[in-house]
Parts: C-alpha cells; sequence; structure tokens
C-alpha cells in the first residue's frame, strides 16, 4: 500500500488537506470522493525501494511508443477496425501501456477522432505526432500514415542509439577517472601525508600540490558542496529564462566540432519530421509551426517560426530558410529550392534528412575517436602526476637513511 497527501474542497467549498492509504493513485482519488470531498491535488509520499521499482517499471519510454505505432500501423494498414486492433494493443501492452490505451479505447468508443484522444496524453504523443494522425484522420488516409510515422520514429530511435553508443565509452572512463582521483585525494593521500610528516622531510613541489588538494578536499567539503549546488541552481534557473534559453542555446552551436554536430543532429530530425507531415498532408506552414514547438533549440526554434512568418508574407520557402544561416546551412535552402521547383517537397526533405544523418553520424564517430585517446593521456598524465608526488618522497626518505 500506498500513502499519498490530499488536498480538497468539501462541500462548504474548503480547503481540507490529509492522508489515504491505497494500490495506486486512481484508488486513492477514489476513496478521497468517496469521503464526499472535491479533490483539488493529489502526491504520493512513498519513497522506498518498492515505489522506486514501481516508478520504473512504471516508466513509458520512446521505444514502448514506437513499438506501439507499428504495431497500430500493422493492423490499421490489415484492414482491422481502429477499436479492435486498440483492444489487442491494450492486452498485449507492459501494465503502464495497457493503462493509457485504455483510456484511448475509451474516448474512441466514446466517439472521439484517435488524434483527439492522444493529444490528453503530451507526454506520450507530441504535438507532432497529434498533427500527424489529425491529417491522417482528415485525408482518408491513416494506415498510411501510421506507416510513415512508424518507419520515422524507428529511425529516429536508431540515430540516437547510435549517438549514445558512440558517447558512453568516454563518458564511463571521465566518470570513472573522477571518481578515482577523489578517492585517492580523500583516502589515500592524507595517510601518506602523516606518513611524511612522521620522518619531517621537506616535500617535492608535486607532492605538496597534491596534499593541499586533498586537504582542501577534505576540510571544505560541505562549501564546495554548497557551491557546486548553488552554481546548478543558477543555472537551473537562468535557463528557464527566455534570455538564458537563447544564450545556452547559441553557445550549444558556437562550441567547435560538438556545435556542428549538435545542429546537424538537430536538422535531422527536424527535416525528417518536416518530409513526414508534408508527404502526409499537412500544410508547409503548419508543420513549421509544429516542429518549431518541439525544437529543442531555440536558436532554430526562433530560426524557424521566422521562416513561417516569411513564407506567409509570399517569401519563397528557400528564400526564407536562407535567411538564417546560421541555423540552417546552405545546402538546407539550396535543395528546398529544388523541391520548389519540382513539386517533390516531403522526397527532397528525406534525401536532406539522410544527408545531415550521415553527415553527424561521422562527425560523432569522429569526436568519439578523439576523445578516447585524449582521455587516455590525460588520465596517464593524471597517473603519472599520483605516481611521482607519491613515490618521489618515499624515493627521498630513502637515499638520506
Amino acid at each position: 500500500m500506498k500513502k499519498f497527501v490530499y488536498k480538497a474542497r468539501d462541500k462548504s467549498g474548503l480547503v481540507v488537506t490529509g492522508q489515504v492509504e491505497a494500490v495506486d493513485e486512481n484508488a486513492a482519488a477514489k476513496l478521497v470522493r468517496e469521503r464526499g470531498l472535491i479533490l483539488v491535488s493529489l502526491r504520493s509520499t512513498s519513497f522506498s525501494i518498492d515505489a522506486i521499482v514501481s516508478g520504473l517499471r512504471s516508466r513509458i519510454s520512446g521505444k514502448d511508443v514506437t513499438a506501439f505505432t507499428r504495431q497500430l500501423a500493422t493492423m490499421v494498414g490489415a484492414g482491422l477496425p481502429l477499436t479492435n486492433a486498440l483492444t489487442i494493443l491494450k492486452t498485449q501492452s507492459k501494465p503502464a501501456m495497457q493503462e493509457r490505451v485504455g483510456r484511448i479505447l475509451a474516448d474512441v468508443e466514446g466517439g472521439q477522432s484517435l488524434s483527439s484522444a492522444l493529444q490528453k496524453h503530451s507526454k506520450l504523443f507530441s504535438s507532432t505526432y497529434v498533427a500527424l494522425i489529425r491529417a491522417g484522420e482528415t485525408g482518408g488516409v491513416l494506415d498510411k500514415v501510421l506507416q510513415r510515422l512508424a518507419d520515422n520514429m524507428e529511425k529516429s530511435e536508431e540515430f540516437k542509439g547510435k549517438v549514445k553508443g558512440a558517447l558512453i565509452y568516454p563518458a564511463v572512463i571521465v566518470v570513472g577517472m573522477l571518481v578515482v582521483s577523489t578517492i585517492m585525494l580523500i583516502f589515500v593521500v592524507p595517510r601518506l601525508t602523516a606518513l611524511y610528516d612522521q620522518f619531517d622531510v621537506e616535500l617535492p613541489i608535486t607532492t605538496r600540490i597534491l596534499t593541499a588538494t586533498s586537504d582542501f578536499m577534505i576540510k571544505a567539503w560541505p562549501i564546495m558542496l554548497v557551491a557546486f549546488g548553488g552554481m546548478f541552481w543558477a543555472f537551473v534557473l537562468y535557463r528557464r529564462t527566455a534570455a538564458g534559453r537563447h544564450r545556452l542555446s547559441r553557445i550549444s552551436l558556437a562550441i567547435p566540432i560538438f556545435g556542428v554536430m549538435r545542429l546537424e543532429i538537430i536538422l535531422t530530425e527536424l527535416t525528417r519530421t518536416l518530409s513526414l507531415m508534408i508527404g502526409a498532408g499537412v500544410p508547409i506552414l503548419d508543420g513549421i509551426a509544429v516542429t518549431a514547438g518541439v525544437v529543442d533549440n531555440v536558436v532554430v526554434s526562433e530560426a524557424l517560426n521566422d521562416v513561417g512568418k516569411q513564407i506567409e508574407k509570399g517569401f519563397p520557402i528557400s528564400y526564407s530558410f536562407a535567411k538564417h544561416p546560421e541555423a540552417f546551412p546552405f545546402i538546407l535552402s539550396q535543395m528546398i529550392a529544388v523541391g520548389e521547383e519540382t513539386g517533390k517537397m516531403d522526397e527532397v526533405l528525406d534525401k536532406v534528412s539522410h544527408v545531415f544523418e550521415v553527415s553527424s553520424e561521422q562527425k560523432v564517430k569522429a569526436m568519439s575517436s578523439l576523445i578516447e585517446p585524449l582521455v587516455m593521456v590525460v588520465l596517464g598524465l593524471g597517473v603519472a602526476f599520483l605516481v611521482i608526488s607519491i613515490i618521489l618522497p618515499i624515493y627521498n626518505l630513502t637515499s638520506t637513511i
């Protein structure tokens, strides 16, 4: 049983708070309503290991949504009625997904469209996803839209997996190096320092630096903890401001090598999504507006919004993209011009997406190949510094005896 704290209003309108025990949130809400109260808010107070494990099991990942889309596309494409397909998916999905699919099924059976039912679960289904489903329903091509959407999501998941896989090894090495260094400075060096003090010998400069760093970390760790916590909190607050988001987005794109790679990764998803939406019959202005809302870089998002305004004024699409070289490389506006002339904008954008994907993959591999030896060199220098700092005083002691 989990404990839930609730905030509710009684029949007279007064706010009351309390606590109930129930199996899940729905059962807790039912208990509150049975007391004749109007529920305002409800939150769990259980932080046990079981609660954490349960939370991890109930988490719905992008892969789960991708699998749901692929299975739904297959069944709808085979001619199965939408309600039957959702019923089958409800029984076959994992528990966390079953609940969401059950709600979607109930809404569809209640007369709502699939897009309207999906829109209620915005954390799982993005505005792009919902817009594509709505376009498929409007044009009577829901099966084709679902197929293309599933293909797009699978490509996206595969691309993210490649990027993460290329960067995970250097990240593990760096974290391991920091952990080992911290353990050495906090637990090993102080014992050696005490040994050196007993012999009253003058220590080399490297050993003095090492012992000073160790002493500082041991004595000032509360200050360091507060300082790092304060800096992190200040960074989070700054990132929430419009100016902060804009500046951090610009900085992320200006970093050598990483900035270009980051932009190409964003453009890979952007052009792939635009291609999918245009191919599904979504007007390009709507596609740009939806895509601008889901891009996680303010510079690119603002550039997309301005592109939409320029197109509304009657300017060509390629010209509108070319006005923002800080966000869109020349090849993008050039290929869009080809799409405008041939009337095959979706195919052109799909090809551009592939170009950006290949280029970003190559940069990720190159950066990973560059980071690995660099990390090993830094790690070797760090180990050499520790060895010299520890062994040299011992050698001096043995030579003076």
